[in-house]
């Protein structure tokens, strides 16, 4: 009878839900979401992963879990844990597909069918936070999760920009999109913005720089912070080396430890 509670849902248990966003592809979202993931269980903290990028389902592989199947139990499905003492857990359709090379051709009120069964039908238990890798753009996959999460009052929204400027307009319309259903924006991270050479240690902005810094002064939203390119650890992942283990040794790892601290200073406040 009282199941469209959300006390009584798979979500009851779970204290912080963040999404990851970006008006386009290619920007590095799934990179963010692991390595945010990462930085957050570097704090002591239990996360979920929610993988709702249907067509480009790319978070099992990063963990090395893609060949794991998902459970059934009473409340549902069983997220796959990563790791042996459980602080990371993860959902995505990657895990439901036959063969990993299926595409996933689908109309959107199939999509928007199994978000919702996502969002209501994975028994995460009790985590910190859940992070939510979405697709880019800002289509009725967006507007499905977000409406699905909305009875439990998301956190807010990371966007995810790479330096150059066409990167940043797309992003700014996906901060409209945030005005639009009224989702918080807790801030703007720069992704790829520099690389600093193993050989010579020179910083090299690819990409240009600050785009995201100065959407973020424009828009009148926080600025979380800048993450270089690391080769090493993109090759660890290529390579299906332990990248949770490789992670804390990255140039990237003191940029985005820095930005989990400061979510989790954000919680710490809000809950004070």
């Amino acid at each position: 009878l009282f199941s469209f509670l959300p006390e009584s849902s798979n979500l009851a248990g779970v204290r912080h839900i963040l999404l990851v966003l970006s008006g386009k592809g290619g920007v590095g979202k799934s990179t963010i979401s692991t390595e945010l993931a990462l930085s957050l269980r570097h704090s002591g903290k239990k996360v979920g992963i929610l993988d709702v990028d249907l067509c480009g389902p790319s978070i099992p592989r990063m963990f090395r879990v893609q060949d794991n199947d998902v459970h059934q139990c009473d409340s549902g499905w069983v997220p796959v844990f990563v790791d042996q003492d459980k602080s990371i857990s993860l959902m995505s359709i990657g895990f439901l597909l036959e063969k990993p090379d299926d595409a996933v051709v689908w109309r959107g009120p199939k999509k928007n069918a199994l978000i919702k069964q996502f969002v209501a039908d994975v028994a995460w238990g009790d985590l910190d936070f859940l992070i939510v890798d979405t697709p880019p753009g800002t289509s009725d996959e967006h507007i499905s999760t977000v409406e699905a999460l909305r009875p439990y009052k998301p956190l807010g929204a990371i966007l995810v920009t790479t330096p150059q400027a066409v990167s940043v307009g797309d992003v700014r319309r996906e901060l409209t999109f945030c005005k639009k259903t009224g989702l918080r924006v807790l801030g703007i991270v720069e992704n790829m913005s520099g690389f600093v050479c193993p050989h010579c240690s020179e910083c090299t902005n690819i990409f240009s720089k600050g785009g995201g810094e100065e959407l973020a002064k424009h828009a009148g939203v926080p600025f979380l912070g800048c993450v270089p390119l690391d080769p090493q650890l993109s090759q660890s992942l290529e390579e299906g080396r332990d990248f949770i283990q490789e992670f804390p040794k990255s140039s990237a790892f003191p940029a985005l430890a820095r930005i989990a601290q400061q979510i989790l200073d954000g919680t710490s406040q809000r809950s004070s």
